[in-house]
């Protein structure tokens, strides 16, 4: 896994970009407690988000749950062929699973989020 990977306690992962972006998606965690996937909805791009705010809605067979951005900013980016291939969420949710790309208003706020190590240990501790 990269390093420059940082979580949300939401489960959502951040990678900023060489371009000043960052992509946004949910961890494998998230994907594997969600299980069967039958719905995702996407933000529409140019929305202005807040970091915690509710961006999207991915749906199970068990429930629907939002995902949050993680930083706030800009979303510049959606990836549009994520809803009709799901299946992509559980192969490679940290590659071709990506969901968002953001301009972050200030890039210094994902060095607030877990790191790699921080984000293992809170799944294990099961207080997410």
């Amino acid at each position: 896994m990269a390093a420059e990977l940082r979580f949300a306690k939401t489960h959502e992962w951040i990678r900023p970009d060489a371009d000043g972006l960052a992509t946004v998606g949910i961890s494998a965690y998230a994907v594997e407690a969600l299980t069967d996937l039958v719905f995702m909805q996407l933000p529409e791009v140019g929305r202005r988000v807040k970091a915690g705010e509710s961006i999207g809605e991915i749906e199970s067979v068990k429930a629907v749950s939002d995902f949050y951005a993680p930083v706030s900013g800009e979303v510049v980016a959606v990836n549009a062929a994520l809803p009709d291939a799901l299946e992509t969420l559980g192969h490679d949710p940290y590659g071709a699973g990506w969901i968002v790309k953001l301009r972050p208003d200030d890039p210094a706020d994902m060095a607030g989020l877990l790191t790699q190590p921080a984000y293992d240990a809170l799944v294990k501790s099961g207080q997410h």
